[in-house]
């Protein structure tokens, strides 16, 4: 009964949207009152975006910080191109920051074109002091992806086909996820934390803190990766990326070595943080080598009517 109040929105939104469009459900608070472990007090929650930060392809981005009240949004597609599927999209921003459209919003109108379920996942940043930098992402991350499992039927999604992508450290906390699943990290809230919050794939673009600080051909300790343990991967990156594209190259090599099924596209320019913003870059093609993957992976097999 618990899980009531934090689908109250969903519920609400699903009588009033009907047969809407790409409909975009009301944030659902992951956790109730504060977050496991939050004892202090943040500034308000905002845009922290300055007029000198980087545009991407020639459009701002929105940097949102101060987040307390971690919360999921649920993307649907129309009705006619629902297949089921679904991902939880982790934007990226170094642990720091949130990079709330280029990795959030914008992926999952892209999902939605799929026929894919996005849920947006907006994780507790900047880091905390004292513990590990992803320790609380990882308990938004599993507290989400175990509530949208828990809650598949109602929203429309096959329980085995629910993936992770992100982007940069949302990279790392959607592989963290797809290696560190089978204990939660928090104590147990209702029913929802007693289902597998395992993704059934994972993608993975321009991921950081793939491999262990200062040991650049080691892969982090927490990403465990084993072929009964690891979802099926799916990387991309650029050979010019400042995170050092050897590091996905390390990680992807340990997923062949533990046979996890795995791909990896290495692309010669694009840098860092491009998001599904096309430029001149073949990076920025990622997103039709991911719809591939998807494909043929039977990610996106038609739900049967």
């Amino acid at each position: 009964m618990k899980l009531i109040r934090y689908f109250c929105p969903l519920v609400v939104w699903l009588v009033l949207a009907g047969p809407a469009c790409g409909a975009v459900a009301q944030p659902i608070t992951l956790w109730p009152g504060r977050a496991p472990g939050e004892t202090k007090e943040l500034p308000p929650e905002a845009d922290l975006t300055k007029p000198t930060d980087k545009a991407v392809a020639g459009r701002p981005v929105v940097r949102r910080g101060n987040v307390a009240t971690p919360t999921i949004t649920i993307y649907s597609p129309t009705p006619e191109k629902a297949t089921g599927a679904a991902v939880l999209v982790c934007p990226g921003g170094g642990y720091n920051i949130l990079a709330l459209d280029l990795e959030g919003t914008e992926v999952c109108e892209w999902l939605n074109s799929l026929g894919v379920t996005a849920v947006l996942l907006k994780y507790r940043v900047p880091r905390r002091a004292g513990v590990e930098k992803h320790a609380a992402p990882f308990q938004d991350a599993q507290r989400a992806l175990g509530l949208v499992r828990h809650r598949a039927g109602e929203l429309g999604i096959d329980p085995t086909r629910i993936g992770v992508l992100g982007f940069s450290a949302g990279g790392h906390l959607a592989a963290v996820l797809s290696n560190q699943h089978a204990t939660r990290t928090y104590a147990a809230i209702d029913d929802a934390d007693t289902v597998s919050c395992r993704p059934d794939f994972a993608v993975l673009i321009y991921p950081g803190y793939l491999t262990a600080e200062g040991k650049g051909d080691v892969v982090a300790p927490e990403l465990p990766v084993s072929a009964a343990n690891t979802a099926p991967t799916f990387i991309a990156m650029a050979e010019d990326d400042t995170v050092h594209v050897e590091t996905g190259l390390f990680y992807y090599l340990a997923l062949k070595r533990a046979k996890v099924a795995a791909e990896m596209h290495v692309y010669p320019r694009g840098g860092h943080g491009y998001g599904l913003r096309r430029t001149g870059d073949d990076v920025t093609t990622w997103p039709d080598r991911l719809a591939d993957w998807m494909k043929a992976s039977g990610w996106l097999k038609p739900v049967r009517r």
